[in-house]
């Protein structure tokens, strides 16, 4: 039976990242809307997947570590955020 929602093992997925990051981003988005502009909950959601990528992806040291932690953050971004509005349509103005 599976006991546990989120293991250490699961986190260091990229499913695992990527529920860990929208659900944090979801849960303290209308937190971050009230202080700051629509734009910013993307630099936000960046700074968490970063964030729990360094604690539980690692990958690397040095250089290399460090980059192959910026890039699988932007991914981990792009798949929480939606891919279609963070590339296709990153202008977009909700109503």
């Amino acid at each position: 039976m599976y006991n546990e929602l989120m293991l250490t093992e699961t986190m260091a997925t990229f499913a695992g990242l990527v529920v860990a990051t929208s659900a944090i981003v979801q849960f303290t988005k209308p937190i971050i809307k009230k202080i700051f502009p629509d734009g910013v909950v993307r630099i936000y959601s960046f700074i968490i997947s970063l964030i729990l990528t360094l604690v539980f992806a690692k990958t690397g040291s040095g250089l290399q570590g460090i980059l192959l932690a910026l890039i699988n953050s932007i991914l981990v971004t792009m798949s929480a955020m939606g891919v279609y509005e963070t590339v296709s349509d990153p202008k977009a103005q909700k109503k």
